[in-house]
C-alpha cells in the first residue's frame, strides 16, 4: 500500500486522497493548502481533527512554520458547505 499519509490530529493512516493537504513552500516558507512543493502535512476533513489541530496548533508543528488563521477559516468554510 504505497502512498499512505497520517493525519496530524487523529493519527489516522490512509490514502493521501482521503486527505486536505498543507504545504509549507520553499524558499518562503508560507502554508497553503492542496498544491505546492515543499514540506507537507495532511489532515481529515473533518470538524474534529480541524478542531484539534488548529487549537494545538498541529499543523504549525508539522510544517515547522506559523498556519495564518484565514486558511482555517477556509477550511471551516469548506466542511459547511458540501460539494
Amino acid at each position: 500500500m504505497k502512498n499512505q499519509r497520517r493525519c496530524v490530529a487523529c493519527r489516522q493512516l490512509a490514502g493521501k486522497e482521503t486527505f486536505w493537504r498543507f504545504v509549507r513552500l520553499y524558499p518562503s516558507h508560507q502554508v497553503q493548502l492542496d498544491q505546492g512543493m515543499g514540506r507537507s502535512a495532511y489532515l481529515c476533513p473533518n470538524p474534529d481533527c480541524l478542531r484539534v489541530a488548529q487549537k494545538k496548533n498541529r499543523l504549525g508543528h508539522a510544517l515547522r512554520a506559523s498556519v495564518p488563521e484565514e486558511l482555517y477559516q477556509t477550511l471551516w468554510q469548506r466542511l459547511a458547505t458540501p460539494d
